[in-house]
């Protein structure tokens, strides 16, 4: 599957690979050195435990690789801002609420819902993407009940795209 991200999003990912590869890795290695002094393997917990981190912290690492190489990095200046996409912070009005709020959408590994940026894999999301503005936004929710949000402003997200 192939996931968008940032500059700044992929760089992180890079290195928390680099940490786990580096650190993690060696972090088990001596885990399981200090087990293998302490004798008898076949009823060591210590050394059972530390191999299975080790098989644990492998597929972590294959799985970050499997998504890094299947990243692509968003150009901002392609951004249409004209409907919902990633990068984009949208404000919603609920139609039943009246409440009015703002949603940025970014790449799941860049989600943070205290400061409103969602994944674009969300429930709300998806329903938001594509949609223009005075268009609404009929959503179901993980719960089953739905929400119809009207769209009132697009606009590009800079501080979710940065080169640092």
């Amino acid at each position: 599957m192939v996931e968008y991200n940032s500059k700044k999003g992929i760089k992180k990912l890079i290195k928390k690979l680099n940490d786990l590869e580096n650190l993690e890795r060696l972090k088990i290695a001596e885990e399981i050195a200090e087990a293998i002094e302490k004798g008898d393997l076949s009823e060591n917990s210590e050394y059972k435990i530390a191999k299975e981190n080790q098989r644990l912290l492998e597929i972590k690492i294959f799985n970050l690789k499997k998504k890094i190489n299947n990243t692509r990095i968003i150009d901002l200046s392609k951004i249409n801002t004209t409907k919902v996409s990633i990068f984009t912070k949208v404000k919603v009005k609920n139609i039943e609420t009246g409440e009015c709020i703002y949603y940025t959408l970014v790449p799941e590994t860049e989600s943070n819902i205290k400061k409103l940026k969602i994944s674009i894999y969300t429930p709300i999301a998806k329903g938001l993407i594509g949609k223009k503005i005075c268009e609404i936004a009929h959503i179901k929710l993980p719960n089953n009940k739905f929400v119809n949000l009207k769209i009132l402003k697009i606009k590009l997200d800079k501080d979710s795209y940065t080169d640092s």
